[in-house]
């Protein structure tokens, strides 16, 4: 390849995407789980761990 290539929008638009499925599948597990507490609890901890992905990857850029 020529250069680097996370440095174009394809980057950026991968981080998206597979955030999104990430939280997708999150909605779909937690839809599963009957008590709200836990589905809360689920989906808190999905999204933290979605905000630490992007900001290791961010900083792996050096963004």
């Amino acid at each position: 390849m020529y250069g680097n290539s996370c440095h174009s929008n394809g980057c950026g638009s991968f981080i998206m995407g597979t955030a999104a499925g990430m939280l997708a599948g999150v909605a779909v597990g937690t839809m599963m789980a009957t008590p709200s507490r836990q589905i809360k609890r689920t989906a808190h901890k999905a999204a933290r761990r979605v905000n630490e992905a992007i900001d290791h990857l961010a900083d792996a850029m050096d963004m």
